[in-house]
């Protein structure tokens, strides 16, 4: 089997790799269990926090050519993909800067002459990663597993191997000792065989919700500990007393960021029935002032494309559905005439709860219009879904719009902003959009052994 890495701004092939034998990979998973003694016990924390700013240094000084990596293997703009460089880089110096107190022991008062909480890392730790933030995604597992102690093995998406590839060796040139973190060049097919491997001893998944039930079953039947960020569909409140022309400008970067390719992106709009029309007219307007279609490496492009034309394909079926069933398409609808998967920023509006789009996931720049007639309406329309990810509500009333972020099922939720990832929050979702935290204190702890220590 090949792995492949493709353009998606003109279909060329880039590189294609040959993917690991088995014997390759259980070689690659023994070589990573041998070393999580001495990285854990013997390689003090702070060496190993020291060397993850080393990782945020190297990130910094090759910013340019990660970048461009990023854009020509997935399609975001190079604007975009240096940011997420930046971000990677800060994630590694917040666990950097942060990891040591919040893996610190705590002291409990009991019977005991000393009785206390330590956390101890779990060994190695299998990262399952998706191709539409392909840096951010992985170092936001990385950053605080490594500095917990723990060894990290990478199964990258295989539309990103050059990205997973330049990941490794960021490790590499950060001092860090060879197999602390590994990229595994193999396909889905072998990811159960990973699992399954009795050296690993937790999964990490983000990814799709078929995909999160498919390793959750595999890492259950071995009693192993997995955390999943899977899918979402995010809703984007907007009340009568908003601040419409900033709820416009949040609209546009949330939803069409990335080309609407992430799991937090505003995905449902819900609009208060006396803004209804208002709203789709502005945003129609901004939509279709901003968006110009290029080449992605040039950064005055603003229209990117799709990472695939299969998961493209899919998306406009779905909008060919919700006009089959009634929606009003307000603008785009189709792909463009032009070498590459790019398709055009998509609004449909009236969508009602007869349509599969009511609850689906649209994973590309697609924005779903519904019409809400009160808070409590709008909250119900925000819940009425699978997934519960993020979410945000805008609203000149602070009491009344923390009390509906207070409703809503989700991880989070924003008010008077859109939702995004911080290093300072925990991340993570409800239902459908999977279990278990990242990033904050909660994503350090969640690979280790919260262990309780007595002494009489």
């Amino acid at each position: 089997m090949a792995l492949q890495s493709i353009n998606p701004a003109t279909g060329e092939k880039l590189a294609e790799f040959e993917a690991w034998d088995q014997e390759r990979l259980d070689l690659a998973v023994r070589r990573a269990a041998a070393e999580f003694l001495e990285w854990s016990q013997r390689t003090p924390m702070d060496i190993r926090c020291q060397l993850m700013k080393n990782a945020a240094e190297v990130l910094r000084e090759k910013q340019d050519e990660l970048a461009k990596l990023i854009t020509l293997e997935m399609g975001k703009s190079i604007n975009e993909a240096k940011s997420e460089i930046e971000k990677s880089a800060w994630v590694c110096e917040f666990y950097a800067e942060n990891g040591p107190a919040f893996l610190a022991d705590e002291l409990i008062e009991t019977d005991a002459s000393k009785s206390y909480i330590c956390y101890q890392p779990l060994g190695v730790v299998l990262a399952v990663m998706p191709w539409n933030y392909p840096f951010w995604q992985v170092f936001r597992f990385a950053a605080p597993a490594l500095i917990a102690g723990n060894i990290g093995l990478l199964k990258h998406a295989s539309n990103v191997p050059q990205c997973a590839q330049a990941i490794e060796q960021v490790f590499l040139e950060a001092g860090f000792p060879p197999h602390i973190f590994t990229n595994l060049m193999i396909g889905s097919d072998k990811v159960e065989n990973v699992i399954r491997n009795r050296y690993v001893r937790a999964v990490t998944l983000t990814g799709s919700e078929p995909a999160g039930r498919k390793v959750a079953a595999i890492a259950g039947a071995e009693l192993k500990k997995t955390v999943l960020e899977l899918g979402g569909s995010d809703a984007f409140i907007v009340m009568n007393d908003a601040d419409i022309p900033a709820a416009i400008e949040a609209a546009v970067t949330s939803r069409y960021l990335n080309m609407g390719q992430s799991c937090i992106a505003a995905k449902r709009f819900i609009i208060d029935q006396f803004v209804y029309e208002d709203f789709i007219s502005r945003l129609r307007a901004a939509v279709e002032a901003k968006f110009v279609a290029g080449d992605p490496l040039d950064p005055a492009t603003t229209l990117c494309p799709m990472a695939r034309q299969d998961l493209l394909d899919e998306l406009h079926q779905q909008v060919q559905t919700c006009v089959d069933y009634g929606a009003r398409l307000v603008t785009g609808g189709y792909q463009l005439d032009r070498p590459g998967s790019y398709y055009a920023p998509t609004i449909l509006a009236d969508i009602s709860s007869a349509m599969p789009a009511y609850r689906e996931e649209f994973f590309g720049p697609v924005a779903l219009i519904f019409k809400a007639t009160e808070p409590a309406h709008a909250v119900g329309l925000a819940n009425a879904t699978d997934f519960g990810l993020g979410g945000s509500v805008w609203s000149g009333d602070h009491a009344t719009a923390e009390t509906m972020a207070l409703r809503m099922e989700s991880g989070a939720c924003f008010v008077n902003d859109f939702t995004k990832s911080d290093p300072r929050l925990p991340f993570g979702g409800v239902k459908n959009s999977g279990y278990g935290r990242e990033l904050s204190y909660h994503g350090i702890r969640e690979f280790t052994n919260v262990k309780s220590i007595w002494i009489k």
